[in-house]
């Protein structure tokens, strides 16, 4: 209730304020808490801030058992404290705005009597608040200042409006009891009187205005200005709020403006006061006790209200009049800083009561008037007026004026009696022999002396830290020397405290690293820390000295504290790296040493009187080391050693500080130890809960431990490198190996635990949780360490739980926000919230690289999965249901389900886009991984519906976050694709339903509605949805508007224009620079480069490059912005292409992995043409970037081959429609199948798309294609297979062969109409056509060069393009202009890469897949690969062979016969392989082979067999036509034996016959078997065949196991699952590939059989009739070929005679009748009978009729006239 009071009475101020509200807001705001205000508001919160007490409400608790550890009783008291803070603050806030009545100031006044102060004196931020509220309702400041609304704000003040207000409020703050504060009661008093005082002008008020005099001295009377000093200004809340520093300013110049004789009082009693303190000394009394120091206080209460300005708001400047105009434009006063404008009269009477007091100033408040003045001077623009002040007071003028000497309050003053101080305490060193080195005793400065020049060192130190400008004056004046008098000084014999001081103000000098480079030298020299030792030296002088014996002994450490600081920012400023060459090895070493070795080791040992100045010991030294090590980079130079000449001898220089410190890190080193012995006290003393003194030091100080581990683990790659290059003997261990070292005082491996515990403070100290989640987050790369590290997190319980819950806090955090520009003077709210963002971040990326490593790891730990089990047992809850905990799972889909309500989406999203997008990427890697991808998805789909409620708002676009929201996109949209496709494969149909509607839908779904919002409307629109009346027009599917969201165009930056570097080696060295980032992203190190440049630029020689370098820096400025530019351009492109990537897996997965039936085939068809028309559009724009060219090829192709897919589904289709009164097939007139003239036939166009989408589809493919270029060949493969499929759409569909169709006359087949089909085809090369030559070229330039699949996908288009391509253009193209010869050129290069194939362990088949796509049609044919290439072989070889027809001279051609008869032997050889009986043992060896699919394998290897047996019969058959144009010179090629043909026939047809030698010609038996064999399986093919077509016919009446093994062939596994009408799709499918195949095999009978009867007739009629046996009369002729022969068979055989043409001489009268018998029994007449069958059956309408009964006729003919 508190806190929304609260809100809402801020609310009415910032109305007040600004004018964004509507004033209907406004006004019902006011009235509401006017209201509550009316109702005793006052009083209720008053009463409550009573009565609400922490230690009551914790007894009430601890009854209930409500309190449990101690960070939820460290809460819950911050709660109660918060509740009571708000109260408070909410009548503050209300009385800022509007005063309180009478009745509710005297209430507040009653309240604040009874109020006292804390143990430490301050007052709380409850009561603070409350004070405050009062002092506003006397606020009339405003009175003064003449703006228009004075007028308005007297009518409201009820001070002023209210009758007795004044009366009754004088009296109670007048007359009343002392209260229990006097302070408090002088403060209201005082704030009483100034109020007086301010309405004393007003002529109707002027009854109690002369009180106010009385009323302040009562104020004075009770140490008003020593209260506020101490108890307000002191409380730790009073800086954290702007209005109370203003009130309190308020009061101050109020009094000094308002009330000056007062003030004139106050400074006469000081002046009194000094003289009788003087007097009194003289005549050696005590001084007075009655002394009152009311100016000292004042001057206090000035000195500390503006020390501090965390809102840089410079008050203080009000006090500063500039006499004369400032030469700097940008130092101006607060009244505007125009130089002849007269200031403010308030601001006269401040700055004169600033000089005043410093003329003829008493001893007693030097010092508080220097302290005031260093109040003053916090601020740049104070600090130079001050300086001015200081300087002036030293002029001459001033000495005139105070007499001799000047004022003591002046820099001539100061720095005269520190340089007198010098001179005479330079007198009293201790000479270097003496034993024993002690502070004398003190002749020198007194305690009082001490303190003035502590509070004016304090002042100059102030002055000189905020500016520049008299930092350089003062250094530069020739007679001060500050900083060489300062160093002489911390020589001499002076306290510690002194010498803190000294060190100090040098530290402020140190702040311009002009000053610092001579200040070091100047360190150096003095030996402040001893370096050098003189020889004779026994003893040590110095800091180090005075460290162990003076600080040790007094157990306080100011001086140790101030070099620390000094060095810390001395480091910063510039860095020697010479430092003490010539008297000692060069180098920051020895300061290192000291600081390591004596501060920082021995800091907890030694004895402290302050506890809380340990840490600060220890935050100290620590952020040194910090510093050093943040600005080394590990260097070659380092790890050699560098030698360096030091009085005549060589000596090893010292390595750089940062060196040394990783050589500590990097080792079990006392140093290491010390930091995480350190990191260890820490958590514990911060898991107390509970107050200590030094804590913010600590915690300082723990911050520098894990950012020093930090930094190690960032540098260590590198560091360990170069020392492994280099040939340094020093050995180093990675730190995140040590890191998991046993930590000596526990025994336990706990550091890396110690280290995550920080996360468990992530709210109360961000910074460490940030540090902390850096360093886990580094360290958790390796696999190894992470199932470590999960057994270190989960071994204890409590810290386990301590653990998870640091993380989830950390995530969970509210107040995070993601900066996109972060600058670095950010207020400290903005950094803490950009902290807490950060460390969100490393926690993500945590978890990413965890669930990159195998279980167990940490990010299955933190999300909640079982580490004991096997992952995917896991089962995911809500938080608390059966006793989960909230884990990061659960924060992470709170932080990305937030806003999905609201119309906006997720606020992540928009709030912060990184943080969002890893989410995003976590949850996917969650549903990626097999292990976590079922509880995952399980959890998401029914506890949180995840998914659906992030799609609905997709696309994000968010212009300024464009790289974040398309990966957020991308990320999202592959965890869809994997849901998408889980739910298909599990048959979740409703869920995978719900998506796709969502994705696909293209009429509007029903708008968020928050709850309510829903009325009349509501209603009457479902009654519309109900009654199908469509009102609302169609909206963009939502799968296009993500397309539309990803910007195909990119922005370039503007190419470099340089002046001074080389344009080409710049690009060089940015190449140089380049590395890949976490996401694989190559881009440039821009902090590299910049160190590269500049140290360019420092290298560069002569006094011109020190001219121009301001000019040189600018132009390095300019290249790191190209770079930046560059690198932003590199990752936007990975971006878009990520998210292209990730969409067309989404579009893939929809389109292949859902059940086909979710989407309605036209549907289907009009989403894929969308979807090719906009990718295509969006890519063949100008602008389109090149490198998304190959994901969108990818894209095309899988829709395109979709698209094909689906058209030629729906063209099929109809064969599905059994029509009543038909048969089920109706034909019409061209052939194909379709359904009945009744219903819809192709003739509305070729698909449910319409031919015009299809065209366009076309062109855009064509575009795409010419738009790639000359190079992108892998984007054009996609394009050409794309192409491919397109073309397939125009193909005829398979139709089952019923050998019926030839019926039709030839007359019939011309005069039929043009179908779809032809149509489609006609018209598609015609737009083919239409591009002309260019796109040939780039077609036949890929076919013959380039990579292998690009080549084969190029032939296969061109062969597609050239089958349909009516006008022989691409066939005369590919002639005129080369590319063929080129191809059949190629063809011979391919031999000896098809010979190495040929080897035991062949190389890649590449080569013989593209020889093959050279060699063939590119038809997806059926063969196996080793058949596919004998059959091309052989056909390639016959035809080159049967061209042979070259005259040539006889010894060449006799050598060419040898070759050729060689080949036609072995050509011959192949009918007894796969004609014989070999061929069931090919099919045996076939069947024990195969795996899978083994019917259809066997299909196609009997197909094949029967196509080389015709290729081989048709080649006799040329062979012997060719050559033998009459009978009397027919070739023989068969030997007059039928013996093969009886062997066959025997009982055993599985025998494996003998193999003929190939120089051995074979017999007709071959042909007689082959004869008999093809009659048979004739009659096999063609029942089968006939059966199948029946089967086609009824395929619903299949028995379902039929239909299952029919399915099966097609689809191997997954039948199951899918519904009944995609089986009977996919049986009638096999179906028609059956009958195809019989039909063929038919076809292939019937020519073989014919083949084979003309060849056995054509060598029997030669064997029978005109062969003369060698047993009879050689001839001539005889003779004359015997001779020829014998030449040719010397060149290659050694065995008889070989020719064909002579196979007459070796046949015998026995052989001649033997054949005779034998070929009268074969060809009997049973054969006889099938032959004639065959010709009835078949060739009547498919091929040459009544030839077979011609040939059957003749042979028997032959037979019968031979035999008699």
């Amino acid at each position: 209730g508190a806190q929304s009071r609260l809100l809402l009475l801020k609310r009415r101020i910032v109305n007040m304020l600004s004018l964004h509200y509507s004033t209907e807001l406004v006004s019902m705001t006011t009235r509401f808490t006017d209201e509550l205000m009316e109702q005793g508001l006052t009083q209720k919160i008053l009463t409550l801030v009573s009565h609400i007490n922490v230690n009551n409400e914790f007894e009430k608790l601890q009854r209930e058992r409500g309190l449990g550890s101690e960070k939820h009783r460290k809460e819950v008291s911050d709660l109660i404290k918060e509740c009571r803070q708000s109260l408070a603050e909410s009548l503050f806030v209300w009385t800022c705005q509007s005063p309180l009545s009478k009745d509710d100031t005297l209430i507040l006044i009653s309240y604040l009597e009874k109020v006292t102060v804390e143990a430490d004196g301050l007052l709380d931020c409850v009561n603070l608040s409350l004070l405050m509220a009062l002092l506003y309702c006397f606020d009339v400041s405003f009175l003064e200042q003449s703006t228009e609304d004075r007028e308005d704000l007297m009518h409201q003040l009820p001070l002023l409006i209210e009758r007795q207000y004044i009366a009754t409020i004088h009296t109670r703050l007048q007359d009343s009891q002392p209260w229990k504060l006097p302070g408090l009661q002088a403060t209201v008093r005082l704030a009483w009187a100034l109020a007086l005082r301010g309405i004393s002008q007003l002529s109707d008020v002027t009854e109690f205005t002369e009180a106010d005099e009385a009323m302040a001295e009562l104020a004075i009377a009770d140490d008003v200005f020593l209260f506020l000093t101490e108890s307000v200004v002191g409380s730790e809340n009073f800086y954290q709020e702007e209005f109370y520093i203003r009130k309190i300013h308020n009061l101050v110049t109020d009094f000094l403006a308002l009330m000056p004789m007062k003030v004139k009082q106050l400074r006469n009693r000081a002046d009194e006061d000094a003289r009788m303190i003087h007097m009194s000394m003289q005549m050696g009394n005590e001084p007075p006790i009655s002394l009152r120091r009311d100016l000292e206080h004042l001057m206090l209460l000035i000195s500390e209200l503006y020390r501090k300005d965390p809102f840089n708001l410079e008050l203080a400047l009000e006090y500063w009049c500039p006499s004369e105009p400032l030469q700097s434009s940008t130092i101006m006063g607060s009244y505007l800083g125009v130089a002849h404008q007269r200031p403010p009269q308030r601001q006269v009477v401040l700055s004169k009561f600033v000089r005043q007091m410093g003329d003829l100033l008493p001893s007693t408040i030097y010092i508080p008037y220097l302290k005031m003045l260093r109040g003053l001077a916090s601020g740049p623009q104070c600090a130079h007026y001050c300086f001015s002040l200081l300087k002036v007071n030293g002029s001459s003028h001033a000495e005139n004026i105070q007499g001799t000497g000047g004022s003591p309050v002046s820099w001539e003053h100061f720095f005269r009696s520190l340089m007198l101080y010098h001179e005479h305490l330079r007198k009293d060193l201790p000479s270097a022999d003496s034993v024993q080195y002690r502070p004398l005793p003190l002749r020198g400065i007194t305690q009082k002396e001490q303190d003035g020049l502590i509070s004016f060192l304090q002042l100059t130190t102030t002055i000189v830290k905020w500016s520049e400008n008299a930092r350089l004056a003062l250094c530069e004046h020739p007679q001060w020397t500050p900083v060489i008098v300062i160093l002489g000084l911390l020589q001499c014999s002076i306290p510690p405290i002194l010498k803190a001081e000294l060190l100090e103000n040098l530290t402020a000098f140190g702040k311009s690293p002009e000053i610092a480079a001579s200040l070091w030298q100047s360190l150096e020299y003095a030996q402040i820390l001893q370096t050098v030792r003189a020889p004779g030296q026994r003893q040590a002088t110095g800091i180090e000295v005075e460290l162990n014996e003076v600080e040790s002994r007094c157990e306080e450490y100011p001086l140790t504290r101030a070099f620390c600081q000094l060095i810390s920012t001395l480091v910063e400023s510039s860095f020697p790296s010479n430092l003490g060459a010539g008297l000692r090895p060069p180098g920051f070493d020895p300061y290192l040493q000291f600081l390591r070795d004596t501060v920082f080791l021995r800091f907890r040992t030694r004895a402290y009187r302050i506890a809380a100045e340990k840490w600060e010991v220890a935050e100290v030294v620590l952020e040194v080391f910090y510093k050093l090590l943040r600005d080394y980079e590990p260097q070659l130079e380092d790890f050699a050693d560098q030698y360096v000449e030091l009085q005549g001898e060589e000596i090893i220089a010292h390595k750089p500080p940062g060196f040394s410190l990783m050589y500590h890190l990097l080792n079990e080193s006392p140093m290491l130890e010390l930091s995480l012995s350190l990191l260890e006290e820490g958590v514990k003393q911060l898991d107390t809960y509970a107050p200590f003194p030094g804590k913010t030091h600590l915690e300082k100080a723990v911050q520098y431990c894990l950012a020093l581990l930090n930094l190690t683990l960032q540098k260590e790659n590198l560091f360990m490198d170069l020392l492994r290059e280099s040939h340094l003997s020093l050995i180093v261990t990675p730190l995140e190996q040590l890191l998991q070292g046993i930590n000596p005082r526990t025994k336990k491996a706990d550091n890396v635990v110690n280290i995550a515990r920080y996360l468990y403070h992530g709210n109360s100290n961000p910074e460490l949780a940030f540090e902390s989640a850096k360093i886990l987050c580094c360290i958790s790369c390796n696999s190894n360490i992470q199932i470590k590290l999960v057994g270190d997190f989960t071994h204890d319980q409590s810290i386990s739980q301590k653990l998870m819950a640091g993380f989830v806090e950390c995530l969970d955090n509210e107040d995070a926000e993601e900066l996109i520009n972060p600058e670095d003077d950010l207020e400290s709210e903005k950094k803490q919230s950009r902290i807490y963002h950060e460390t969100k971040i490393h926690i993500l990326n945590l978890l990413i690289t965890s669930l990159e490593c195998s279980p167990p790891n940490l990010a299955l730990y933190f999300l909640g999965y079982e580490l004991k089990k096997p992952v995917s047992t896991t089962n995911l809850q809500d938080p608390g249901v059966l006793g989960c905990p909230r884990t990061c799972l659960h924060a992470i889909l709170n932080i990305l389900e937030k806003g999905t309500e609201t119309r906006t989406g997720p606020t992540a999203v928009q709030e912060s886009p990184h943080l969002a997008e890893l989410c995003y990427q976590v949850i996917y890697q969650l549903c990626a991984c097999s292990d976590t991808s079922g509880p995952t998805m399980r959890y998401l789909r029914t506890s949180q519906d995840f998914l659906f409620s992030q799609l609905q708002h997709l696309p994000f676009s968010i212009k300024e976050h464009e790289i974040s929201a398309l990966n957020q996109m991308s990320w999202l949209m592959k965890t869809a694709s994997i849901e998408l496709r889980v739910t298909s494969l599990n048959r979740q149909r409703s869920h995978t339903q719900r998506l796709l509607h969502l994705l696909l839908d293209d009429m509007p779904v029903k708008p968020y509605l928050a709850d309510g919002e829903g009325g009349m409307e509501d209603e009457s629109r479902s009654i519309s949805a109900f009654l199908h009346i469509d009102t609302a027009s169609k909206v963009r599917r939502k799968i296009l508007s993500i397309l539309d969201s990803i910007d195909f165009s990119q922005e370039i930056p503007e190419p470099l224009q340089l002046d001074f570097f080389d344009r080409t080696q710049i690009e060089q060295v940015i190449a140089n620079c380049e590395h890949k980032n976490a996401r694989g992203q190559v881009i440039c190190n821009v902090k590299y480069l910049h160190r590269v440049l500049v140290a360019e630029v420092n290298a560069l020689p002569g006094m011109a490059a020190i001219g121009q370098r301001p000019l040189l820096m600018e132009e390095i400025n300019t290249i790191l912005q190209y770079v930046v530019e560059r690198n932003k351009l590199l990752q936007c492109l990975h971006a878009k292409r990520h998210a292209l990537e990730s969409w067309r897996q989404l579009v893939e997965i929809i389109l292949t992995a859902c059940p086909q039936d979710l989407i309605q085939a036209e549907d289907r068809q009009l989403i894929i043409r969308d979807l090719l028309q906009d990718v295509h559009d969006k890519i063949l724009d100008d602008d389109a970037a090149q490198e998304l060219m190959p994901v969108v090829a990818g894209a095309v192709f899988t829709l395109t081959a979709h698209l094909s897919q689906s058209v030629r589904t729906e063209q099929k289709r109809p064969l599905a429609v059994p029509v009543p009164g038909h048969s089920q097939y109706f034909l019409m007139l061209d052939g194909s199948f379709t359904s009945s003239p009744g219903s819809e036939g192709i003739s509305v166009g070729f698909a449910s798309i319409g031919d015009s989408s299809l065209h366009i589809i076309l062109k855009k493919l064509l575009d795409f294609i010419l738009k790639t270029g000359g190079g992108f060949q892998r984007v054009r493969t996609h394009l050409y297979g794309s192409l491919l499929y397109y073309l397939q759409i125009a193909q005829r569909p398979d139709e089952p062969d019923t050998l019926e169709t030839a019926k039709k006359t030839m007359w019939e087949r011309l005069t039929a109409p043009e179908d779809a089909f032809s149509k489609l085809q006609r018209e598609n090369m015609a737009i083919i056509e239409s591009y002309g030559a260019a796109l040939m070229e780039v077609v036949c330039r890929d076919a013959c060069d380039g990579h292998e699949i690009g080549r084969m996908l190029a032939l296969a288009l061109l062969d597609r393009i050239v089958s349909v391509d009516k006008q022989q253009q691409w066939l005369l193209y590919l002639s005129n202009s080369g590319y063929l010869k080129v191809l059949v050129d190629s063809l011979a290069d391919d031999d000896f890469t098809l010979q190495s194939l040929l080897t035991p362990q062949p190389p890649l088949l590449k080569a013989l897949y593209t020889y093959e796509s050279k060699m063939v049609k590119a038809h997806p044919g059926l063969f196996s690969s080793q058949t596919k290439v004998a059959f091309l072989s052989l056909t390639f070889l016959i035809s080159v062979l049967g061209e042979f027809d070259i005259d040539i001279n006889e010894g060449t051609q006799m050598e060419l016969q040898g070759h050729i008869g060689r080949f036609q032997r072995q050509c011959l050889g192949l009918l007894s392989r796969f004609g014989g009986s070999d061929r069931l043992h090919q099919f045996k060896l076939q069947d024990d082979n195969a795996e899978g699919d083994r019917v259809s394998k066997r299909d196609e290897i009997e197909l094949a067999m029967q196509q080389i047996c015709a290729n081989v019969m048709e080649y006799c058959q040329s062979l012997m036509l060719q050559c033998a144009p009459t009978f009397q010179h027919t070739i023989c090629l068969f030997t007059p034996s039928l013996s093969e043909s009886t062997n066959r026939d025997g009982p055993r047809q599985d025998t494996q016959a003998p193999v003929v030698p190939y120089w051995r010609l074979p017999g007709l038996g071959i042909i007689v078997y082959l004869l008999k064999q093809n009659a048979n399986d004739f009659f096999s093919y063609y029942d089968s065949h006939r059966q199948n077509v029946n089967k086609l016919q009824n395929v619903e009446q299949l028995p379902p196991d039929e239909i299952k093994e029919l399915c099966q062939s097609v689809m191997p596994a997954g039948v199951d699952k899918i519904s009944t009408a995609q089986k009977y799709v996919l049986a009638r499918r096999r179906l028609v590939k059956l009958i195809n195949n019989r039909a063929k095999l038919l076809s292939l009978c019937s020519y073989i059989i014919e083949t084979c009867l003309f060849i056995l007739w054509r060598h029997l009629e030669y064997y029978l009739l005109h062969c003369t046996p060698t047993d009879s009369q050689d001839s001539l002729l005889a003779s004359r070929t015997s001779f020829k022969s014998r030449r040719l068979q010397d060149s290659f055989s050694s065995e008889p005679n070989l020719d064909f043409r002579n196979g007459k001489n070796r046949v015998s009268q026995h052989d001649i009748d033997q054949l005779q018998i034998e070929a009268t029994n074969s060809f009997g007449e049973s054969l006889q009978k099938k032959l004639l069958d065959i010709e009835g059956l078949y060739s009547k309408v498919r091929s040459r009729y009544t030839f077979i009964q011609a040939l059957v006729r003749r042979i028997r003919g032959l037979l019968r006239v031979s035999r008699t």
